[in-house]
């Protein structure tokens, strides 16, 4: 019964992954007028790791990133700008590698004691976060000993490291909501 449920939650994380991918990530403001949505310049892929993580477990959220990783280097297009084995190559791949260990990382805090409230586990969502960003950090450097990137390091840490703020914010959402579906979904805390 915990194989088919680790299986269930792997498989509903990595379309959760997928779709989390196609969708940017906006947020309301208010306006005048009423109320309008102000894209963040990313997308859901992000919080919807973390979100698998925290509620559906270490094991489970490995397995969807490892899934996630394996189909977008054989070709699928579900990366940013596609997919194939050329990412591995991309300045970018280290924090897409990110994902593992923060998979990881986050299922095991959330399912820590006194995981049962949504600062927590938003608390849990920011570690993953912080994990992936140093995976994503540390590729970059290597890179740049071995003189992948040329003289565009500094706009490449810019680049990446300004994600790092909406996807803090998108942390806060991902908590409360993975507070709400482990209440709806009875996961034990």
């Amino acid at each position: 019964m915990r194989a088919l449920a680790t299986w269930s939650g792997a498989i509903a994380g990595l379309l959760l992954i997928v779709a989390g991918g196609l969708i940017p990530a906006s947020i309301p403001f208010p306006e005048a007028a009423g109320w309008s949505l102000r894209p963040l310049g990313i997308t859901l892929q992000v919080p919807a790791l973390l979100l698998t993580a925290l509620v559906a477990g270490p094991r489970s959220a490995l397995l969807a990133a490892v899934a996630y990783l394996s189909v977008g280097l054989f070709q699928l297009p579900v990366f940013q700008e596609g997919g194939g084995i050329g990412y591995l190559l991309d300045p970018g791949f280290g924090y897409l590698a990110g994902f593992i260990p923060a998979a990881w990382v986050t299922g095991r805090l959330a399912r820590q004691r006194d995981m049962d409230d949504p600062l927590a586990l938003t608390g849990a969502a920011v570690v993953g976060l912080l994990v992936l960003h140093l995976c994503g950090l540390l590729n970059l450097l290597l890179g740049a000993l071995a003189g992948r990137w040329g003289s565009t390091l500094l706009p490449l840490l810019l680049g990446y490291g300004l994600a790092l703020l909406p996807q803090l914010l998108l942390c806060c959402a991902a908590g409360l909501l993975a507070w709400l579906l482990r209440r709806l979904l009875l996961v034990p805390s």
